[in-house]
């Protein structure tokens, strides 16, 4: 008995394995890009099989398709996305024909296969589901509409937690003043809060920049078929498919004001790439004001100490390392790096049509995956449970000779510059040089260079 079965496409005849669902055309792609062993994401996947659904839906609606193979189309996508294995039916490397073709006729075999063993009728690929529409329109339609549910899902979400995470953290450590740094030198007091609420506000603006890009991506290219004249869709296609789409995903989507833009160019996703990676630029920020903070604990700061989660080397026992910052760090590296990635396939908008959607989708959504993974990460099992070694804050602020900068205006620069030389060449609190070299009182000075009042701005 043979394990494959023969099917035909526009180029003739092809064996595929017999129990799959696709045809000739995804197994020429099978064959075509042995490149990765990376298949399109799935959160790509439940996209284009929304948009397949909604697609048949607004067809029907319009009269462009019999209502029992609409609903068999449908009912066969619905089937898909309530497989949790429904990613083996679709094998197609990422690296592959850069319209996504390939992907979208793996879609519509595979759709139009289950529809026809389901409902008896013979739906075709083609013909039915794909009517209406190009490769050309549904990948970018699948790129904006696969962004839009991670955005919606995932990483504004884990902002939010992250943001939440961190200002509670700076409300309970709002009572503790360190030692300000600036170009890794010791600076004026802060107070421990000011730097984590600093972070939030930070990731607060990042989520802000973020949701603004989704309003763009909520336009979208189906409607615009081949290369956005719309040829072979119905008039109101565009219309219906939105509204049916924003059913099914809970998401106001609508068609583009021009289908030629979104098609010939993926500017809307390059645009939420720069967002990611601004994102990624602040996480790094702050993993490593956490690492430098904990670092030591003897030879470094030690400021803070991180959750242990792990041993930290396999031949110093007892070490401990801050693998959670250095976890995110690495995050934000490849986030920087998907979006050079990304900037460099929205460049290849070469007349009406990108020819790089597939490594748009694969990267942005890597992207948007792992900044929502890494956020709550970070949250939760650093930022929400590190201690505060006390003692080490207290000491060196005590001494921090850069305290004689509220004395300025009293004394003068020149004369702080001399007490502050000589408290940091004899090891000496500042209040002890400055009562020794000034007129002021030890209470003038003790209230003068308080630290916590310093923090507060004086």
């Amino acid at each position: 008995m043979s394990n494959t079965r023969t099917e035909r496409d526009s180029m003739g005849e092809l064996a595929v394995p017999a129990d799959a669902l696709y045809g000739a055309q995804t197994q020429r792609a099978i064959n075509n890009f042995p490149v990765s062993g990376r298949r399109m994401p799935a959160l790509f996947i439940r996209a284009l099989l929304t948009i397949k659904a909604a697609a048949a839906t607004a067809n029907a609606e319009l009269g462009e398709l019999e209502a029992p193979i609409a609903t068999a189309i449908a009912q066969a996508a619905n089937a898909l996305l309530s497989d949790p294995d429904y990613l083996r039916h679709f094998p197609v490397d990422v690296f592959q024909t850069g319209s996504g073709t390939s992907t979208n006729m793996n879609a519509n075999e595979v759709l139009a296969h289950l529809a026809s063993q389901q409902s008896g009728l013979a739906v075709h690929p083609n013909d039915h589901v794909n009517r209406g529409q190009s490769s050309n329109d549904i990948i970018p339609t699948a790129i904006h509409v696969s962004a839009c549910l991670a955005l919606d899902e995932q990483l504004l979400p884990a902002l939010s937690h992250l943001i939440h995470t961190t200002r509670s953290k700076a409300d309970s450590v709002h009572h503790l003043v360190k030692t300000g740094r600036t170009h890794l030198m010791d600076a004026m007091p802060v107070r421990l809060s000011q730097s984590l609420n600093a972070w939030a506000d930070q990731m607060q603006y990042n989520q802000q920049r973020v949701a603004q890009a989704e309003s763009d991506l909520r336009t979208l290219a189906q409607g615009g078929t081949a290369v956005g004249s719309g040829i072979n869709a119905h008039p109101e296609f565009a219309a219906r498919f939105a509204e049916a789409l924003s059913l099914a995903c809970n998401i106001r989507f609508a068609p583009a004001p021009n289908f030629f833009t979104h098609i010939g160019s993926q500017d809307c996703a390059v645009a939420l790439s720069g967002q990611l990676r601004t994102c990624a630029v602040s996480l790094m920020k702050i993993a490593n004001d956490l690492r430098w903070m904990n670092s030591g604990p003897l030879a470094g700061l030690g400021e803070i100490e991180l959750q242990a989660l792990q041993p930290g080397s396999s031949i110093m026992p007892g070490k401990v390392n801050p693998v959670i910052p250095e976890a995110v760090a690495m995050v934000c590296a490849q986030v920087i790096g998907n979006d050079s990635a990304i900037t460099i396939a929205g460049q290849s908008g070469n007349f009406e049509l990108n020819v790089m959607l597939p490594l748009v989708a694969d990267r942005l959504l890597d992207s948007l995956e792992l900044l929502s993974n890494a956020s709550r990460l970070l949250a939760d099992k650093a930022i929400a449970s590190f201690t505060v070694r006390e003692a080490q804050l207290q000491g060196p602020l005590s001494r921090n000779p850069i305290l004689v900068t509220a004395l300025n205006p009293i004394i003068g620069y020149q004369k702080a510059a001399e007490i502050a030389k000589q408290a940091y060449a004899e090891g000496r609190p500042i209040v002890d040089v400055a009562e020794e070299a000034t007129d002021l009182s030890r209470n003038e000075l003790l209230d003068l260079l308080d630290p916590a009042k310093l923090a507060d701005g004086g």
